[in-house]
């Protein structure tokens, strides 16, 4: 064959041959390192951008789409989910480019050197495209089963480590391993119905292959006995004929890290197409007095239960207002369509005269601390935490005045590494009552013109409570504070107090004037101080 390109010497040939094989490996190194640089960091930074996209979005959720999903699904879709779509793209992907290219190449020197017998070489192909096809349909539904068990098992993992010393305190250790074997059980079974679909497709493939190849064995010998093929073009063809159709054995592979890829990628979508019920304002608010009114608010939550009905209140700015009542009553839901958690059913929220729907959600809870009876804290240090929500350029010695005005500075000071002290997970080295005090000197540092108090004394001590107390009256003085309480002594020097009853203000006054009044307040009264 090189003889008739006008390369007749052997010497020659052979020098051609090794500079071409030069060529050949040099250009595959390279495209070898062009690949482990260039799309394997395309497939991070695709991953790295997925991942911050869907969080963001997720952000943006209400409370409520929270409340209806665990945790466990929704770090399966951010972490195993994401993962799986990049290592389809780091791998996957790449494979599919090189088949596709080597089925070009060679497919075209197929027909250079042998027009008649290329045919033989490429026949296999469409069959291997068409099982493909068939195999890829057939998947999709059995890796969807597979990453909803997965997600399933995460659910069981986080929930039983989140509850770790529930689960040893009633000693339900061997209850959780069973409940874990079956989740892990389902994900294995579902995992071993997909195997057995997947693990046919390459050994199918290769005898389709077998079949290709023994055709241009045979054929093209068949050629070279007859003189109408050269015995080096034939040993040539017979390479090629490995190289062309070989890789495609892969695809088997491939096929099934792109079925968990786009299992994975359904998920994740679905997330992203969740649509934004609370959507933000565009209205700015700077400088907030804190005048609060509720006009004719009705609420109910989306389990059908009703809190809310017609409610109308006023909060005036610079004063405390308590807000008190049974359990149920709607105190808390105030709160939480306060920050816009919820979206109102009917009526309006004002805050300065301004409808809240109207302004950046950033801006209205910026402009609102919250500090609630179920205190969370970040892992992290003490000062980390009470810095947490706090301008960026906030200094040391702000954080250790927060935490004195809040009464924390003198335990904090006692732990080991004081200020720098690992709070651990949801902050469970300290104690309730310390836990409540970082929540009130965080609010402190933010130094909101709104202040909520969410039972923020309930679950803590007598002591505790009255430091509390003491920290309350220094950080309310000239500040709109809403305190909610079911102990009424710590909202005796409210400027008013408002008494719910299902979903209605049923009562209003200062404590002196409600006392006097001697209805349910007066009763709840008598009851907490032991005078009924």
């Amino acid at each position: 064959m090189l003889a008739h390109w006008g390369i007749t010497s052997q010497f020659n040939q052979l020098l051609f041959l090794s500079f071409i094989s030069l060529i050949i490996w040099s250009l595959e190194s390279i495209f070898e390192y062009a690949y482990e640089r260039l799309w394997r960091e395309l497939a991070q930074n695709i991953q790295h951008d997925l991942r911050l996209d869907a969080y963001a979005h997720i952000q943006n959720l209400q409370l409520a789409y929270f409340e209806e999903r665990s945790t466990g699904a929704l770090l399966s879709i951010l972490n195993d989910d994401i993962n799986q779509l990049e290592r389809f793209l780091d791998v996957g992907a790449n494979e599919i480019l090189q088949v596709a290219t080597t089925v070009v190449i060679i497919g075209g020197a197929f027909f250079v050197l042998t027009p008649t017998t290329a045919w033989m070489a490429l026949l296999p192909i469409p069959f291997i495209l068409w099982g493909s096809i068939t195999f890829q349909k057939r998947l999709a539904p059995r890796y969807a089963v597979v990453r909803e068990k997965a997600s399933l098992l995460n659910s069981r993992l986080n929930n039983n480590l989140s509850g770790i010393a529930t689960i040893k305190s009633f000693t339900t250790e061997a209850y959780e391993l069973e409940r874990l074997r079956q989740e892990s059980d389902a994900y294995s079974q579902s995992n071993h119905d997909a195997i057995v679909l997947s693990a046919a497709f390459v050994p199918l493939i290769r005898i389709i292959i077998l079949l290709g190849f023994i055709a241009i064995l045979f054929f093209g010998g068949l050629e070279v006995i007859h003189k109408q093929l050269d015995v080096g073009t034939y040993s040539v063809l017979v390479f090629l004929t490995q190289r062309l159709l070989w890789p495609l054995t892969r695809l088997g592979q491939t096929l099934d890290l792109y079925q968990r890829a786009m299992a994975s990628t359904q998920r994740v979508m679905d997330l992203l197409d969740t649509p934004i019920a609370i959507p933000s304002g565009n209205r700015a608010l700077i400088h907030a007095q804190g005048e609060i009114v509720l006009e004719n608010v009705s609420f109910t939550y989306p389990n059908g239960a009703r809190v809310l009905d017609n409610l109308s209140l006023k909060i005036p700015a610079n004063r405390t207002t308590a807000i008190v009542g049974t359990t149920g009553s709607g105190k808390s839901t105030l709160v939480k369509l306060l920050l816009r958690f919820y979206e109102l059913d009917a009526g309006k929220i004002f805050l300065d005269g301004i409808d809240i729907k109207t302004v950046y959600l950033s801006d209205l809870r910026k402009a609102v601390g919250l500090v609630s009876q179920d205190v969370f804290l970040f892992h992290g240090t003490v000062a980390e935490n009470i810095a947490y929500g706090a301008p960026l350029d906030t200094t040391f010695e702000e954080i250790v005045s927060a935490a004195a005005s809040a009464e924390a500075h003198q335990f904090i000071v006692e732990l080991t590494q004081g200020y720098q002290t690992i709070v651990g997970e949801r902050g469970q080295k300290l104690s309730g009552g310390q836990k409540q005090r970082i929540a009130i000197a965080r609010a402190i540092l933010k130094n909101p013109p709104i202040l909520i108090l969410d039972e923020a004394t309930s679950a803590v001590d007598n002591e505790t409570e009255f430091a509390i107390a003491r920290s309350l009256e220094k950080i309310t003085n000239n500040r709109t504070t809403i305190a909610i309480a079911h102990r009424l002594s710590t909202i005796r020097q409210a400027d008013c107090i408002y008494v719910m009853e299902k979903g209605k203000v049923i009562e209003r006054g200062t404590h002196i004037e409600l006392l006097a009044y001697d209805g349910i307040y007066a009763n709840l009264w008598r009851v907490q101080t032991g005078t009924k």
